[in-house]
């Protein structure tokens, strides 16, 4: 472990540079990246779970969506007036980008073991029916074709191209009714569980301590700035103390309770909403051989933006499933293995308004989440019709997804209920926290460049040359540069064994 000096009452502790409380994708992430910058670094990752990536990570726990913007329509959101804003679906396409090329760069550095252990090409698709829904398709696929990220997708209103694609969802459909999809081959579902666990193990053979069953209990900066965490086996016994100068909070929902004991200002006026979700899933060979594709509609009205219906291909440890969802669960823990006692924990006097103000600001959405909680079997059945008429219940199982604990942030002294990824710095830039979901596990590569950035200024000098070897577009607009685009695609689709762009 690194040398650092230790006060007297302090003598106990155990020592590291960096210390990474959680081993989801973020964690491991950040751990990956570190110790490719700097092998020296000590690190140390706490995580209560008896092995990594169990909760949000996991691939029963979330879509698998390598979140680009090619199908999210949520991320291409038409205003009132008609027109397309496509701007956040072009900035998250750039930043999973980045991702593409740490990916690729550790495969290269023999990190991780074969890509398709964690990454398999899978074309990615939105649909809408109604001549509404083909006018504001076809805008958005026009306006995004501009940009030189996305001169791979494809558009079509004719049944029989759209039957190609994705067969299911064509099987059994009146094609009177006006419909328009587009199509992306670029498009990939990504186990991150499985990345983070190659990570884990990368690091963990390079020095870094990983405890897992264990859990932090309580933490605090000490007087010359480092950090205190007291951590204890989840199953109970002795309490150590661990000493960092640097801290990563990467815990999901339990991020905040975390930040909250920490007691840094930054945390005041933050809350968490908590949302659990379902998935329909079916391995049945007849589903799963004739679907290749994440579909992706339109959020209903009311609804929240994560929860965009869409039928997804699959593969997980190997295996090919066909996911469809998600449907809103009950659920007031902040993990899914979490307690049932999280949200009275968390609340404190200073978000008990921004707390009153969402809720008030967001009927619509408890209405929404309400109906979801009480929704028979069959209704749910009704919804997965909607993408693939021809589908039996008896081909299908409900599976519990994990919890998103969206963020309440204090803004202009109201709460605003927020739907991304959010980063919070503390202690004069010595810890950071990340909050929300996604599109971060696709993201997270860029989220954690940040983090670098803030937690490790004095040393970026140092390392840019290191960064640009693992991430050569590092500062770059992709979107504005076509050749330059097109050969970062080119290079990670041939190390990934994905499917390269099109000239």
């Amino acid at each position: 472990m690194a040398e650092i000096a230790i006060p007297s009452k302090h003598a106990e502790a155990l020592t590291c540079d960096v210390a990474l409380v959680g081993a989801g994708i973020m964690s491991a992430t950040l751990a990956a990246i570190l110790s490719s910058l700097d092998p020296t670094l000590s690190l140390m990752v706490i995580e209560r779970m008896p092995q990594a990536a169990e909760e949000s990570s996991s691939p029963w726990n979330n879509a698998g969506t390598g979140h680009a913007g090619m199908a999210e329509l949520n991320y291409s959101p038409e205003k009132a007036d008609g027109s397309v804003d496509v701007s956040k679906a072009i900035a998250i396409n750039e930043q999973f980008q980045v991702s593409r090329q740490l990916w690729a760069s550790l495969v290269e550095a023999g990190v991780t073991s074969d890509p398709a252990s964690f990454i398999n090409p899978t074309a990615h698709m939105s649909f809408v029916t109604g001549e509404a829904g083909q006018r504001y398709m076809k805008t958005r696929y026009e306006l995004l074709r501009a940009s030189a990220l996305f001169n791979s997708m494809r558009y079509s209103e004719d049944p029989a191209q759209i039957a190609a694609w994705a067969p299911l969802l064509m099987e059994g459909r009146d094609t009177s009714v006006p419909l328009a999809c587009t199509w992306d081959p670029e498009g990939t579902d990504i186990n991150f569980g499985a990345l983070a666990k190659q990570y884990l193990s990368w690091v963990q053979r390079r020095g870094a301590v990983l405890e897992f069953n264990h859990q932090v209990v309580n933490l605090k900066q000490d007087d010359d700035g480092a950090w205190l965490l007291h951590i204890e086996p989840t199953s109970g016994g002795t309490t150590q103390i661990i000493r960092c100068r640097r801290l990563f909070i990467g815990a999901g929902g339990y991020a905040l309770r975390l930040l909250q004991q920490s007691k840094v200002p930054e945390a005041r006026g933050y809350a968490l909403f908590p949302i659990s979700g379902q998935f329909l899933t079916s391995n049945t060979p007849d589903v799963t051989s004739r679907h290749s594709a994440k579909v992706y509609g339109q959020a209903k009205v009311g609804a929240p933006p994560m929860s965009v219906p869409h039928l997804d291909a699959r593969v997980i440890d190997g295996e090919k499933w066909v996911l469809f969802g998600p449907f809103a669960g009950q659920s007031v823990k902040f993990l899914k293995n979490g307690s049932a006692l999280d949200a009275v924990r968390m609340l404190k006097s200073h978000n008990f308004m921004p707390m009153l103000q969402v809720a008030k600001d967001n009927f619509g959405l408890m209405s929404y989440l309400g109906q979801q909680i009480f929704m028979s079997r069959n209704k749910q059945l009704d919804e997965l019709k909607e993408f693939y008429p021809l589908a039996r219940m008896e081909d299908w199982h409900l599976t519990v997804a994990g919890m998103r604990a969206q963020v309440i942030k204090p803004k202009e002294g109201r709460g605003s209920l927020e739907f991304g990824t959010e980063t919070i710095f503390a202690g004069n830039d010595t810890v950071a926290a990340v909050l929300g979901a996604s599109p971060g596990a696709s993201t997270a590569v860029p989220i954690m460049l940040g983090i670098v950035r803030r937690l490790f200024a004095d040393r970026l000098d140092v390392w840019r040359p290191r960064l640009l070897e693992m991430i050569p577009t590092w500062g770059q607009d992709l979107s504005g540069n076509p050749a330059l685009a097109q050969s970062t695609r080119q290079r990670t689709a041939s190390v990934l064994k994905t499917v390269p762009p099109t000239d």
